[in-house]
């Protein structure tokens, strides 16, 4: 029936009630958890979680390795919790915030054997709702019953992980003229994911010709640089860079994309610069928290450029592992074009990182 969600509405809704710390239910072919992320637990719903079965904790591998917790599933570990855990303990384990002040955590007992991928599942769904990427779950073997008494979402986990990691296609929703300080003939455009993932935006300066190489530029979001003028990165600079130099050429496209902090978001962004505070590296800091080096998806970029009519571009960044996305998606870089400004004294280690550790050219 068309008045029924599609698996794909059905994941917005689940990474919705992530949000909310509303716990979903996951149905795989072995049976079914259920799974609430561990930055939303309350008290009475841990409670209530604990009534059902042994509850764990679902977190990444990388997390895990910071903890020096077994993680037998080898991409995430599942920690029994202990009956004295309480909501203090699990975020505790679950964000880094006092790794240093109280180092000491665990003895951990990680689950062995089974199946983890709904453990896997509930991670991905924390990941893109840019929570940190731990979840409190239990098994139950009622879990239609449950979900149907307490009105939860229902999730079958085989069939949505691989739509998770797909691409949503993207269309463009809406284009207006909208003259910059930068270039007064600019038109930006709104991208929107069929996933209700989050939209995207593009500056189109000029009319660039289709069939020639376009200079461009995918300028992840960048809340602290592009709006307050952050000194901690190089982001402003670079999107003003970008535009002044589209600009002087009379034609150019600029992606912005929502990928805020290297794609965990902007409260988890907080969070890695809260631990750079303590000595991390940004890197270090992603690792700590359980993301990886970066968790950026640049087939969006690709897709964006493809669906405006553009297959070669002249790409204006310092990330040679931009230009091997673009290339892996058959967008034709014919030149890497620098983009080095925005140096200063508060932000000269966190780009020695970036070159040292993500191979950036500065």
């Amino acid at each position: 029936m068309s008045l029924a969600p599609t698996l794909s509405e059905i994941i917005a809704r689940a990474r919705a009630d992530m949000r909310m710390g509303v716990p979903v239910m996951l149905r795989s072919e072995t049976g079914h958890a259920l799974a609430v992320a561990a930055e939303d637990l309350s008290t009475e719903r841990l409670s209530d979680l604990r009534e059902l079965g042994t509850t764990y904790l679902a977190i990444t591998a990388r997390r895990a390795e910071t903890l020096s917790a077994r993680a037998y599933d080898e991409d995430l570990a599942r920690l029994v919790l202990p009956s004295e855990a309480d909501v203090a303990w699990i975020d505790a384990v679950a964000d880094p915030a006092d790794d240093l002040t109280h180092p000491m955590k665990g003895p951990f007992r990680s689950l062995r054997g089974g199946n983890a991928i709904c453990a896997r599942a509930a991670i991905a769904l924390a990941k893109s709702a840019r929570l940190l990427p731990a979840a409190v779950m239990v098994d139950v073997e009622n879990g239609f019953e449950i979900a149907s008494t307490n009105g939860l979402t229902v999730l079958p986990v085989e069939a949505a992980l691989p739509l998770m990691a797909d691409l949503a296609p993207l269309h463009d929703m809406v284009h207006a003229r909208v003259p910059l300080v930068a270039a007064e003939k600019s038109r930006v455009h709104v991208f929107r994911p069929e996933d209700g993932g989050e939209e995207h935006y593009v500056v189109e300066v000029g009319r660039p010709d289709r069939s020639k190489p376009v200079l461009a530029r995918l300028h992840s979001a960048c809340f602290t640089g592009d709006i307050f003028g952050s000194l901690k990165c190089d982001c402003g600079p670079q999107l003003h860079a970008a535009l002044a130099q589209m600009g002087e050429e009379g034609e150019g496209i600029l992606l912005y994309l929502n990928q805020e902090g290297r794609g965990i978001g902007h409260a988890n962004k907080m969070r890695a610069y809260s631990l750079q505070d303590q000595g991390f590296d940004t890197v270090e800091a992603n690792h700590r928290l359980g993301f990886e080096d970066d968790e950026r998806d640049f087939r969006i970029g690709a897709a964006i450029l493809k669906e405006m009519g553009f297959s070669a571009v002249r790409l204006l960044t310092n990330n040679p592992k931009k230009i091997a996305r673009m290339e892996d998606q058959d967008i034709t870089v014919t030149e890497r074009v620098p983009l080095k400004v925005g140096e200063n004294r508060f932000n000269e280690a966190y780009l020695a990182t970036k070159a040292r550790k993500s191979g950036h050219l500065l």
